[in-house]
């Protein structure tokens, strides 16, 4: 090949290369500022937040849409109707409790809850859609042993429907996948897209870990309106410890906080939240 050849391909290569650097600049840009410009307050906490312009009655029809296909997953509803019975009755006393606690500051609760026992009796978990739809699966119901435990369970899953963190993650999610495929674009390499992804992920990661933290403090406050013991959230993590044989994926790699790092801000909520002392007479 000449010199003249080899230099024009080397220019084509540059060309290509600055042609993807600008989409991919464009890409970023574009997923970057539609992240940031999305903010809206909370209803119930009164703090800003970026959920990409999703609004409260979209979260629910999302929740309602979506919940079939997760019960789905988790082996349908559970067929013991007096456990689903406790369940949905628990779930609804929480909810009736946070509605008097707003309406002391005048606040009203935009979201439309709904509790489900799950069949699955294998994987222990509870879960929250966007907008109010709660699952926990008979796995995990049938290790409680206390009505506080269940109430610890389920009001931590209306704190996540609460703080928006479905409509959150989603919008990071978004702004994630745009600035991946931007590194794809740019470099023009699978395997640096696939390293993109990775890096990615374990920022995400970050967020679940704070948003298991914020709603681990609104299952002590529920919790404690039905005058609850603060100390069965801490028999939940007991319980939860117990099912991962006593070990736990390093925080820094898991979605969740270990259950003993999670007893340690539970026990800095109950003081917060009890700054004279627990009451006596909870249950």
């Amino acid at each position: 090949m000449s010199y003249y050849r080899r230099a024009s391909s080397n220019q084509g290569q540059m060309s290509a290369f600055k042609i993807r650097l600008l989409i991919a600049g464009a890409i970023v840009l574009f997923s970057v500022v539609g992240y940031f410009s999305n903010t809206d307050i909370n209803p119930i906490t009164g703090k800003p937040q970026r959920v990409g312009g999703m609004t409260a009655q979209e979260e629910i029809v999302l929740g309602i849409q979506s919940a079939p296909e997760m019960a789905r997953q988790f082996g349908g509803i559970s067929h013991d109707a007096v456990a689903r019975n406790e369940v949905s009755s628990m779930g609804n006393r929480l909810v009736q409790a946070l509605e008097q606690l707003l309406q002391e500051s005048n606040r009203a609760l935009p979201y439309q809850f709904q509790f489900h026992l799950l069949e699955d009796d294998r994987t222990v978990n509870a879960f929250a859609l966007p907008g109010g739809q709660i699952f926990i699966t008979e796995a995990l119901y049938r290790r409680l042993n206390h009505p506080g435990q269940l109430a610890a369970v389920l009001g931590h899953e209306i704190g996540h429907v609460l703080e928006r963190h479905s409509a959150q993650q989603m919008a990071t999610s978004q702004m994630f996948s745009g600035i991946t495929s931007a590194v794809g674009v740019a470099s023009g390499d699978v395997s640096g897209q696939r390293m993109a992804q990775m890096v990615t992920s374990f920022i995400g990661m970050k967020y679940s870990r704070s948003n298991e933290l914020e709603s681990d403090r609104w299952g002590v406050q529920l919790m404690s309106l039905l005058n609850y013991h603060p100390e069965h959230m801490i028999e939940l993590m007991n319980i939860l410890e117990e099912e991962s044989g006593g070990g736990s994926t390093p925080d820094f790699a898991s979605t969740h906080p270990s259950p003993a790092n999670r007893r340690e801000h539970i026990n800095l909520i109950v003081g917060e939240i009890f700054k004279y002392g627990i009451p006596e007479g909870m249950q």
